[in-house]
């Protein structure tokens, strides 16, 4: 994800949609089409082994996720061309160290053509890390210290509540009708059967993949050593002034 508010730390469309250019004129075949089919970067080495003759089993790898994106490539149709290609599943754990115990801010969330739903599941925790520690899942620049500028002023400000304040457990967005997931949904009655759909078709694909936090070990992710810049949060409050990048 991008570097910014907002973008690098969270979970929204920003954080996880990235350019992707490959140039391979023998293997592309009816270039020019638009395709709609979600694909994510666990579809990468299935998509060369693939192509290679091989599979996970052969060259020693784990069980893979993943799925080849042969089909697509030498398809002749535009569109969706594989029917279940239609979402996907995106997550996070800890990208930084500026919580208490080195705690991360975990997220898991499903995307599809029409919504962004997360679930956020410590939203007592702050998203871009603690007020105290300078926010440091989000990099600093001009941006970042105007909006927060904004918020010390109005703590009310709505573009320092969307990219620093506290979150609700659940965020439900319309692609379509909002791009930039600015309006959360979750808390509409009119939308609650939408929140209650995509929570169980998320949850029930994350069960498959047996994600701790499905069967409520999300302790196990907390107790991770970081392998970088563990104890910041203690050590800065104590005034050790350590390494911060800002």
């Amino acid at each position: 994800g991008m570097p910014f508010p907002r973008g690098k730390g969270y979970a929204y469309i920003d954080s996880n949609h990235i350019p992707l250019a490959i140039r391979w004129p023998a293997g592309i075949q009816h270039p020019g089409r638009v395709i709609d089919d979600f694909v994510n970067f666990t579809d990468l080495a299935p998509t060369l082994l693939d192509y290679a003759g091989l599979t996970a089993e052969k060259v020693g790898m784990q069980p893979i996720t993943g799925k080849s994106w042969r089909p697509i490539l030498e398809s002749s149709h535009a569109g969706r061309i594989v029917p279940e290609r239609d979402h996907t599943l995106i997550g996070k754990e800890r990208t930084d160290v500026g919580r208490p115990h080195d705690w991360g801010y975990p997220i898991r969330g499903i995307v599809t053509a029409g919504h962004l739903y997360l679930r956020n599941y410590e939203p007592t925790r702050w998203p871009a890390g603690n007020p105290e520690t300078g926010y440091t899942d989000t990099d600093a620049s001009p941006t970042k210290t105007l909006i927060l500028k904004r918020g010390r002023e109005n703590r009310a400000d709505r573009f320092w509540q969307l990219n620093f304040g506290l979150r609700t457990a659940d965020e439900l967005y319309d692609r379509k009708a909002d791009p930039d997931c600015a309006v959360n949904l979750a808390n509409d009655p009119a939308h609650h059967s939408t929140v209650a759909l995509q929570r169980q078709r998320m949850e029930a694909e994350l069960r498959l993949q047996e994600d701790p936090r499905m069967f409520g070990r999300g302790h196990l992710f907390d107790e991770y050593k970081a392998t970088t810049g563990a104890g910041f949060y203690d050590r800065y409050l104590r005034g050790e002034n350590p390494k911060a990048g800002w």
